[in-house]
C-alpha cells in the first residue's frame, strides 16, 4: 500500500528518484535586437542559480546550442556557472546539439564533461570582428561626413571615414589578446585532454564531434536523455529550469516591420544587427 501511494507522488517530490535540472541556451550570446534577444548574464543569472538550487540535484545539465557572440558574455557565464558549480559541489554535463562554437563553446568549457551530438559542429577558439565601409557610396551620393571628436582613437573603424591602417593594427592587438585569454581557459578546463598543437586546435576551425573528441576538445558522443539514464538510472527526472514568468506572461507581440520602424528609432540599426546573427549561424552551415 505504501508503496502504491509512493508511486503517486509526482518525481519531483520523491526522494529516491535522483534529479538532473537542465538550462538551455540558444541562440548568439550578447546580442539583443526587437527581433530576436540574446544570451546575457543578466537573463540567466537567475536561471542557473536556480538549477544549482534544486533540491537533490545530482549533477546541471547544460544545453547548448550556439554559434558564439560576445567574449565579455560568454566568458561571465563561464564563470557564473563555475561559481555555481564549486558553491554547490555538483557536477556539471554540456550537450552540444547543431553548435558549440566559439563563445558557445566557451560556455561547454564550464562543464565537466562535453557531449557532442555525431552531427554537431564544435571549436572555432578564436575571435572575428568587422563592419562596413561606405565611403565610396557617399562620395557617389555626394554626402559629406562631419564629425567633431576630443580623442584621437574615438573614431577608430567608422564605417563613414577611410580606413586607417593604425586602426587596423590596433584592433588586431586587442583580437590577440581575447584570443590569448580564450586558449589559456580552454587549457586550463581541458588541461591534458587536449590532443593536438596549438596551431591545430586554437586557429578558429571547427570540428564535427568525431574529430572534436579525437582532439580533446569534447569528451564523447550521445544525447541529453541516454546519458543521464545510463549514468543515473532510468527513472532520472530532467527538469527544464528555464525563465521565470511574470503574471502576464513572458510573450511580446508580433512586431510589423512599418510599425517597428516608426516606434523604434534604431530600427535599422537592429534590422542590420538582425542579418550578422544570421550570418554568424551561416559560418557553420546553419
Amino acid at each position: 500500500m505504501l508503496q502504491f501511494l509512493a508511486r503517486l507522488v509526482p518525481r519531483r517530490f520523491r526522494s529516491d528518484i535522483p534529479v538532473v535540472p537542465v538550462v538551455r541556451f540558444s541562440g548568439v550570446i550578447g546580442v539583443v535586437t526587437p527581433l530576436r534577444p540574446g544570451v546575457l548574464l543578466s537573463t540567466v543569472a537567475r536561471t542557473l542559480e536556480r538549477a544549482f538550487e534544486t533540491p537533490r540535484a545530482r549533477a546541471v545539465a547544460l544545453v547548448i546550442n550556439s554559434p558564439g557572440g560576445s567574449p565579455s558574455q560568454s566568458h561571465l557565464i563561464y564563470r557564473r556557472i563555475r561559481q555555481l558549480a564549486d558553491e554547490k559541489n555538483i557536477p556539471v554535463l554540456a550537450f552540444v546539439e547543431d553548435v558549440g562554437a566559439s563563445g558557445g563553446y566557451m560556455l561547454a568549457c564550464a562543464a565537466d564533461e562535453i557531449i557532442c551530438d555525431q552531427y554537431s559542429i564544435v571549436g572555432s577558439i578564436g575571435v572575428v570582428g568587422g563592419t562596413f565601409g561606405f565611403t565610396k557610396l557617399m562620395d557617389k551620393l555626394g554626402i559629406e561626413r562631419r564629425l567633431y571628436t576630443a580623442g584621437d582613437r574615438k573614431v577608430m573603424l567608422d564605417p563613414f571615414l577611410p580606413e586607417k591602417p593604425d586602426d587596423v593594427k590596433r584592433i588586431k592587438s586587442i583580437q590577440k589578446d581575447i584570443h590569448e585569454h580564450f586558449i589559456a581557459l580552454v587549457k586550463t578546463r581541458r588541461g591534458g585532454k587536449l590532443n593536438g598543437s596549438d596551431k591545430a586546435l586554437f586557429s578558429g576551425e571547427f570540428w564535427t564531434a568525431d574529430k572534436a573528441i579525437e582532439l580533446g576538445l569534447a569528451d564523447r558522443m550521445g544525447d541529453l536523455r541516454s546519458i543521464l539514464r545510463e549514468r543515473f538510472g532510468e527513472k532520472v527526472y530532467t527538469p527544464l529550469i528555464s525563465a521565470e514568468r511574470s503574471l502576464l506572461g513572458r510573450r511580446l507581440p508580433g512586431v510589423n516591420f512599418a510599425d517597428a520602424v516608426a516606434r523604434y528609432p534604431g530600427f535599422a540599426d537592429d534590422l542590420i544587427s538582425a542579418l550578422e546573427v544570421r550570418a554568424m549561424w551561416g559560418r557553420y552551415g546553419l
